[in-house]
């Protein structure tokens, strides 16, 4: 069997698996892109992820073999290749890797043997072209020649093809934590002839020389914690990665992965936007095209996925990513939002193989479309601050853009640092990257890192592996049920406030007073997941009792029951007998059926893209968060409601089915975000038109949710909508809450026999009114005090006194009396610029309350010398504050009052040293 060449990349990824599953290989679909339960890692990065803890005996699969196509983003930590994205011929952000894997069956022989006749037989590649790379012993880890045997047997190849490669390149490790082990390379050389003599040198930018294509990983290891020892794994397996855009390039006779199927499409895509011909080369130009075909791949991915671009961990990726490519169209002098097109040709190039793109295509398209006009909108003004910033530092022989400067164009105008990066270097400017992270990271804006310190807790992976298997769920039926405990998890507290952290430890009794988490083998309690908050109740023995407060999975297959022994003692191996609270899982229930309707209901009002991005259920919470660009209309909310409401009135039974994943999509149901789904799912069906997978708790007929009522609606992200609603006996209470509410305002507002709304609207209007004599009383007041604080005559005129020139600029500081709000300070300290006259710099301080309010105005031919918000910023510290503005007026506010004065003073100092530098 071969196949003809050049050949599609849905080809190549079909064959790879088909051989596979002809050789005992269970054929598993893509994880998605965000792990689940698993805070070592930002991204999925390899097809061996969703195995990770196959490989370390943690979990089991009804399958020893297993073969997939997985989703990859290289982007952060240990494998970070955007630096590389469009120069070289193939780095990619976003990638496919086809990958075999063996849970303890097959070990090296048959990984070396399928790889060597899938590459040779099957895909017809010449061995001549090919050479191979095996661990040669460094870290005191014996070298791999049983690989190298086995490859000599399989290929005839001497040792002038079978090389041996250090640490870096032939030892794998997923990340600092996790199975790790020896690897084995294969290798194709690009060009006219091999030259075995090049392997080691860098492949050129038009890609040709050699380029690793499939790694062969022998997992022998595991590495629990950070720098930690390596530990056997219990069985040796294997995990092995191709990256399919690689083969691609091999068997569709290109040097590039950018000139595949794959990519060169949205490469196309990107030249035609800008109206510039791609060359394929090393040019800018097709660089920029390059990388916003990468780009715009993965942020459909992600997008699909529900991450949405904003300033933290995954979802700052996304946007850094979106606004690189952005930045490489506005480069290209594309000049109009153009981003959402090329997201758009990734989604039919793509979409009949990743469901996900197909049925978020709405949702992808918008989402991109406005962060390009949000960044666009801020662009030109980032690039001009940068263009004067460079005249500046030419002036002055400077060669790096100072910390504080590139920190501000990402926490004001949302440059990401890498951009700033290449913005600079395109004029020859490095910039102090270290200290410019280091200032947004203490500000809490940046992504944090994924912390591998974060991973399971050692107590949880040792009660996890006192089970035979993972614990069982009976909660869909029952509420009670008896069991035995398993292990005993005592937790205690160490340190107070932020220093405060919970200890783990396994013990075999735990008396009255003891905070645990108690195991059992199965359990009618739902451990919190998909949004569901974990139940609550109490698990009881003789003579014993444990207040359950809390459900949690913190390994796949381990729940704890969270609580305190209000009780007797309880010991493993005990029989004990476990209740839900029925209340609250009633309203739990009540609240996460309400979700799935109303989830139908926003797509039906506001369109197909107004998709779940997350939420919460529990007994007192209805949170629902959504994709939508705008704030709901009060009609549209009565809409939502009306049709939630109308469902549930129909009474329709709720039912669950156990099926396939493929059949479950073929039958319409709907995918949720946040959810982790397997090769079975759980399909949810409320009415034909509600039809989502859920793995929670549910109402077992629609009328069981009683009134559907939302309590409050707003905005928590770029593009995230929230709302919060109420069913069952707390929209009765939210009524209620109304009622009494209405009736206290019209008790105060004495409308008790009249309209409430036009009452309230009368003593609004008389309150402006008021608020409008009290602010020209001020003003009068303000320009008859004179030179002195507080009063003492002379008028506005008098103010002007003590003005200082500096370097051709009239500059003036003072301060006004106590009490002065911000809109009269900056309304006096504009007056003052505009008797000063031409050149001039004006700023005023008061202390109103508690704070110190400041505002400084300039000249318009001031401003080509100085910024007001940059001069404010200094001044603003000394009082314990921020501030900033306009070049030619800005304001701040800062806690000391009693460096006020200081403050005001130091504006003279601070204009000599802008003056000076």
């Amino acid at each position: 069997m071969s196949i003809a060449t050049p050949a599609s990349s849905d080809l190549l990824r079909r064959t790879f698996l088909e051989f596979f599953a002809q050789r005992g290989h269970e054929i598993v679909p893509s994880a998605p892109l965000v792990p689940q339960n698993d805070p070592t890692l930002m991204f999925v990065n390899a097809g061996m992820v969703q195995f990770k803890d196959v490989f370390t005996g943690k979990d089991r699969r009804p399958y020893q073999r297993a073969a997939s196509s997985q989703k990859c983003i290289r982007i952060s930590g240990k494998h970070n290749d955007l630096e590389n994205v469009g120069v070289t011929a193939r780095h990619q952000t976003f990638f496919e890797m086809l990958g075999n894997f063996s849970f303890g069956d097959y070990f090296k022989e048959d990984a070396i043997a399928f790889a060597w006749e899938l590459l040779t037989k099957v895909y017809d590649i010449s061995p001549s072209r090919l050479v191979v790379t095996i661990y040669n012993g460094e870290g005191g880890f014996p070298a791999d020649d049983e690989a190298a045997a086995i490859w000599r047997k399989v290929t005839g190849f001497g040792d002038d093809r079978i090389l041996r490669l250090g640490l870096a390149d032939n030892f794998w490790t997923m990340g600092d934590v996790g199975p790790c082990g020896p690897c084995s390379e294969i290798h194709f050389f690009h060009g006219k002839e091999p030259d075995v003599a090049r392997f080691g040198e860098e492949p050129r930018i038009d890609g040709t020389g050699w380029t690793e294509i499939w790694n062969n990983v022998f997992m022998q290891y595991e590495r629990a914690e950070k720098d930690g020892p390596l530990v056997p794994l219990p069985a040796p397996s294997i995990d092995t990665g191709m990256g399919l855009e690689r083969l691609a390039s091999v068997l569709q006779g290109v040097t590039s992965n950018y000139d595949t199927d794959l990519l060169r499409g949205l490469v196309d895509k990107a030249a035609e936007l800008s109206g510039k011909p791609y060359t394929g080369g090393s040019a800018d130009d097709d660089v920029s095209m390059r990388v916003i075909a990468d780009h715009a791949r993965t942020a459909a991915f992600l997008i699909a996925e529900g991450v949405m671009p904003e300033k933290q961990r995954r979802e700052y990726v996304l946007r850094r990513v979106m606004r690189r490519a952005i930045r490489h169209g506005h480069r290209l002098g594309i000049d109009r939002p153009f981003l959402h097109e090329v997201a758009l040709e990734v989604v039919r190039r793509m979409g009949e193989t990743y469901a996900e793109l197909r049925d978020r295509r709405e949702l992808i398209a918008r989402v991109t479309e406005d962060e390009e006009v949000r960044f666009r909108s801020t662009l030109k003004r980032g690039m001009k601050i940068l263009d004067e910033r460079f005249d500046e530092m030419r002036s002055s022989g400077e060669r790096t853009l100072p910390a504080a400067a590139a920190a501000d164009l990402y926490t004001t105008y949302g440059f990401p640092l890498d951009l700033t990066q290449v913005i600079c270097a395109e004029s020859n400017f490095g910039v102090d990257v270290q200290g410019a992270d280091a200032i947004i990271k203490g500000a809490g804006e940046a992504d944090g890192p994924i912390d591998p310190t974060a991973a399971v807790d050692p107590a949880h992976r040792e009660a996890r592996a006192k089970l035979a298997q993972p614990v069982v769920f009976t909660g869909y039926e029952h509420e009670e049920g008896d069991s035995e405990i398993v292990a005993i998890v005592r937790v205690d507290v160490q340190g107070e406030g932020d220093r405060a952290r919970k200890v783990r430890a396994l013990v075999e009794r735990a008396e009255a007073g003891a905070t645990v988490e108690i195991v059992v083998r199965e359990t009618p309690f739902y451990a919190e997941s998909g949004g569901q908050v974990g139940d609550v109740g109490e698990v009881t023995a003789d003579g014993a009792r444990v207040e359950v407060k809390d459900t949690q999975k913190p390994l796949a297959g381990l729940v704890v029951h969270e609580g305190v022994v209000s009780e007797g003692a309880l010991a493993v191996g005990q029989r004990v007998h476990l209740r839900v609270d029925h209340a609250a899982r009633s309203a739990t229930r009540r609240n996460h059926s309400a979700t799935h309707v109303l989830h139908w209901a926003l797509r039906k009002v506001l369109g197909e893209h107004a998709q779940q991005k997350g939420s919460r259920v529990g007994p007192d919470v209805l949170r629902f968060d959504f994709t939508h660009n705008r704030p709901l209309t009060r009609e549209e909310i009565s809409r939502i409601e009306d049709l939630v409401n109308e469902k549930i009135l129909t009474n329709a039974k709720v039912t669950t089915e156990i099926l396939p994943m493929d059949e479950a999509r073929r039958r319409g149901a709907m995918a949720i975000f946040e959810e982790k789904y397997g090769d079975t799912v759980r399909m949810l069906t409320m009415t034909p038109e509600v039809v989502e997978l859920c793995g929670g708790t549910h109402a077992c007929a629609l009328g069981d949710i009683g009134l559907f009522k939302i309590t409050s609606e707003g905005g928590v992200a770029a593009g995230v909508r929230r709302i919060l609603a109420s069913t069952g006996l707390n929209a009765l209470a939210y009524a209620r809450g109304v009622e009494a509410e209405l009736a206290r305002a019209r008790q105060v507002a004495k409308a008790q026999g009249g309209d409430l709304a036009e009452k309230i609207g009368k003593i609004v209007a008389h309150e402006r009114e008021l608020e409008k004599k009290v602010a020209e009383l001020e003003r009068r007041i303000l320009e008859g005090a004179g030179p002195a604080q507080g009063g003492g005559g002379g008028g506005i005129d008098a103010m002007l006194d003590g003005a200082r020139d500096i370097g051709g600029i009239k500059v003036l500081a003072r301060r006004v009396p106590d009490g002065t709000n911000p809109g009269a300070l900056r309304d006096l300290a504009e007056k003052l610029r505009d008797k000063l006259g031409d050149r001039s710099a004006v700023l005023l301080g008061a202390a109103v309350g508690d704070k110190a309010q400041l505002a400084v105005m300039l000249s318009k031919s001031a401003t080509e010398r100085l910024k007001a918000g940059e001069l404010i910023k200094p001044i603003a510290r000394i009082v314990g504050g921020s501030g900033g503005g306009r070049p030619d007026m800005a304001q701040a506010g800062g806690t000391d009052v009693a460096q006020l004065d200081a403050a005001i003073a130091a504006l003279y100092t601070e204009v000599e040293r802008a003056l000076a530098s």
